[in-house]
């Protein structure tokens, strides 16, 4: 009540001065009372504590009833800056025309001598810093020459490295340069033009405009450096460098002096709305230089863009650049747009703000180029091992080669979310460093950290147990040549490895980014008896395969029957088996239909073979024959270690219709008896043959048939005699022809008689 008491004769001395003592008397008398004073000053905070609260609410309630959409901010800011546009040209006509129409007495304050030698001084100064920065560039030139041929054929660094240390020390020395310039300008400034010992006001506008633009041009010049190669961090040509390099110093030199020089210069001897003006001009007739420069250098930029895609060496950077050729105008014309409008709407702090963000973004744009490069030149390339750990591990480098691409895919992907939001934060679209600081940002990125860790690791364990599976395979590391058996099982535990080794890092990184596994883990349960029940065949594909592995039926490489098909077992799952026969085809075998295995690979192998000879020759001396077949076979240095166990001769196994049949049996290393047989019944042909042991086959006799008098009709035969009457004519009998005889048709076509049949 106190309170009010003193607000009501506050209000009345707003409205009627003249009550202002009784107002102050009321005051005085409530802060004598010790008891009112005390009310008072308890009223006071009790509506401290509680004006705040409800000042925000209101604040927030009037906020979210009055925030329009965003097409209404658009028009607004549309309008806005075409208001602000109308408003500067009506300024400048207003001051031109105040310039020309101005009184005579505005006329004669002007100082004409003054100006004039204002304008020699400056033009002095400005003369001086730029034949000063011009001569010491001059100067270190050479420097910046050799530094260029250390960057292109320098040794010992990385080629990223060295050339990001180069540009580094050249910008060092552009600095330099232009700090020594600028120091020169101030000294001429100071102690050789107008009033020794003062800096005009003139002079200091330029020095600050030339120090701020220079440093910008030479960060230009990092970029796009045209006559030193080594110091170009864009990997384009020197014309285009230079071409860019022109313009883009050109737009810096127009809008940088224009604005603090010009500007400053206008607003202080004429008039400062006129400046004002002139720099809205200045800012119009940039952008429209801009716009004119992109739009005449899209295609060409295009094409350029297009020919690097197409040398592009990974699939990710050759559409990024693809489109990008077709977009980068849209880009920079959507800058400029957004300079010209931050210019107009904020002309106080536009410039440093524009500034610093384009600075910004050029740093983090090419930051993330070098980075992004680097990774490539370090890991992107070709993985080469030692010759020893190559041959000891034999699929460790094609497996790493592998990994390299995909890596550095992620990497450049990380790379550019990392540059997409520093940018959008360097232009305030984007809060990064606040997003970053909240609960949901950090929460992100610490799970971003552990999936890549998850991932790492899980690699990281694939590759040494595969590589120690290789190990364990590989004949050259101390073990010898590993059995087959011990081949197949481990290329089944390698298989099932990564197959359990994927399924625990899926579940594990599922785990990691919130999503609860329990349901997974039952419904994977259910859906397993699911398939067991709907595929009874399959799971008794993979209960037979895991039998035939433990009992050990057959190995890769081992020639086998399995289902009606004999081959050679190339590939074994736990499902099925690969049979290649000898004619080549292909076939796979699952376990369900094999019900026996017939492996002729396992501990030893037999030749079986039946030779027959003819009746009359001796089985003695045939078999005789036969072991200095043997014998022959044995001294043989391609088969003869091939064989473990003498000649074993069964005997006579059958006395066949043309041939009685000897059998004799050879113990070969497994797999080699179709080798040995065959270079065994070689030899026996050639021993039979040197002894002169008849070996049948089979017999024709023709049959001319006879007349109903007993004639034999006409043929036109010859007779030749066989070369075992020539071997043996005490066997022939002149009143029976000998084995062999042939009958072929006489050529004469001589009509034989009687006697000749």
């Amino acid at each position: 009540m106190a309170l009010v008491a003193f607000a009501i004769p506050a209000q009345a001395q707003q409205a009627d001065p003249g009550n202002a003592p009784p107002a102050y008397s009321t005051l005085a008398d409530l802060l004598e009372n010790a008891e009112s004073r005390q009310q008072l000053i308890e009223q006071l905070r009790g509506l401290a504590a509680d004006t705040p609260a409800a000042e925000a609410a209101s604040a927030a309630s009037s906020a979210a009833a009055e925030k329009p959409s965003l097409p209404r901010q658009l028009a607004q800011a549309t309008s806005q800056i075409a208001g602000d546009v109308g408003t500067q040209l009506s300024n400048v006509a207003e001051a031109v025309s105040g310039l020309f129409s101005g009184s005579a007495e505005a006329a004669s304050s002007f100082d004409m001598a003054a100006f004039t030698e204002a304008t020699i001084n400056l033009g002095l100064v400005i003369l001086a810093t730029v034949v000063l920065f011009l001569i010491i560039r001059r100067l270190a030139k050479p420097v910046f020459t050799r530094i260029s041929q250390w960057s292109l054929n320098g040794q010992g660094l990385n080629p990223v490295l060295r050339l990001v240390l180069c540009v580094a020390l050249a910008a060092l020395i552009d600095v330099l340069v232009v700090a020594l310039a600028y120091v020169g300008g101030n000294l001429v400034a100071t102690f050789a033009v107008g009033e020794t010992g003062a800096l005009s006001t003139r002079a200091s506008l330029f020095l600050n405009a030339f120090l701020v633009i220079e440093l910008l041009k030479a960060g230009v010049r990092m970029l796009f450096s045209s006559r030193y190669e080594g110091l170009r961090l864009l990997p384009i040509s020197a014309d285009e460098a230079s071409y860019w390099n022109r313009w883009i110093a050109r737009l810096i030199g127009l809008v940088g002096y224009g604005l603090m020089v010009v500007v400053p210069l206008i607003s202080a001897y004429l008039a400062p709305t006129l400046g004002q003006s002139v720099g809205t001009l200045i800012m119009i007739g940039a952008f429209l230089y801009a716009v004119v420069v992109v739009l005449r250098n899209r295609r060409r930029l295009r094409d350029a863009l297009d020919q690097k895609a197409r040398k592009a060496s990974m699939a990710a950077t050759r559409v990024s650049l693809q489109l990008f050729a077709r977009t980068w105008h849209l880009f920079a014309l959507a800058y400029f747009v957004m300079v010209l409008g931050l210019t107009l709407t904020r002309p106080a702090d536009a410039l440093p703000y524009v500034l610093f963000a384009t600075l910004k973004t050029l740093a983090t744009v090419v930051v993330g180029m070098l980075v992004s490069s680097f990774l490539t030149q370090t890991i992107g390339r070709r993985i080469r091992l030692s010759d020893d750990l190559r041959r000891k591990l034999p699929m460790l480098e094609p497996r790493l080669n592998s990994y390299v691409p995909n890596a550095l895919r992620i990497i450049r992907a990380i790379i550019l979310i990392t540059v997409i939001m520093v940018v959008l934060s360097a232009w305030g679209a984007f809060d990064l460093a606040g997003w970053y600081a909240s609960e949901a940002g950090r929460e992100l990125i610490g799970k971003s950290v552990s999936v890549f860790v998850i991932l790492v690791v899980a690699a990281a364990v694939w590759l040494g147990l595969a590589s120690l599976i290789e190990h364990k395979l590989s004949p050259e590391t101390g073990g010898g040549v590993p059995s087959a058996r011990a081949q197949t099982l481990l290329a089944l535990f390698r298989n099932a490895l990564a197959i359990a080794l994927i399924t625990m890092t899926a579940m594990i990184v599922l785990s990691e980014i919130g999503i609860n596994i329990g349901p997974l883990i039952a419904g994977a349960g259910v859906l397993g008896l699911a398939i067991g029940f709907g595929a009874q065949k399959l799971v008794q594909d993979i209960i037979t395969g895991i039998f035939i592995q433990v009992e050990n039926a057959m190995n890769t490489g081992d020639v086998v029957t399995v289902g009606g098909i004999t081959g050679t077992a190339e590939k074994l799952s736990i499902r099925s088996v690969g049979i290649r026969d000898l004619s080549g085809t292909y076939h796979i075998v699952p376990f369900s239909s094999v019900d026996t295995v017939s492996n002729y690979m396992r501990e030893f192998g037999n030749h079986v073979g039946e030779y027959g000879i003819a009746y009359r020759e001796s089985i003695d001396e045939a078999i005789d024959q036969l072991k200095l077949a043997f014998e022959d076979l044995k001294a043989s240095e391609e088969h003869g270690h091939k064989l473990l166990e003498p000649l074993t001769v069964a005997g006579v196994v059958a006395l066949a219709d043309s041939s009685v049949n000897i059998r004799v049996v050879i113990k070969t290393t497994p797999g080699d008896q179709w080798a040995v047989g065959r270079a065994y019944n070689r030899l026996v042909k050639l021993r039979f043959d040197e002894a002169g042991i008849e070996i049948p086959f089979p017999h024709t006799t023709l049959y001319f048939g006879e007349d109903k008098q007993g004639r034999s009709p006409a043929a036109n035969v010859r007779v030749l005699e066989s070369s075992a009457r020539e071997r043996r004519p005490e066997a022939a009998r002149a009143d029976e022809p000998a084995e062999g005889i042939q009958e072929i048709a006489d050529p004469d076509h001589r009509q034989p008689s009687e006697d000749d049949v």
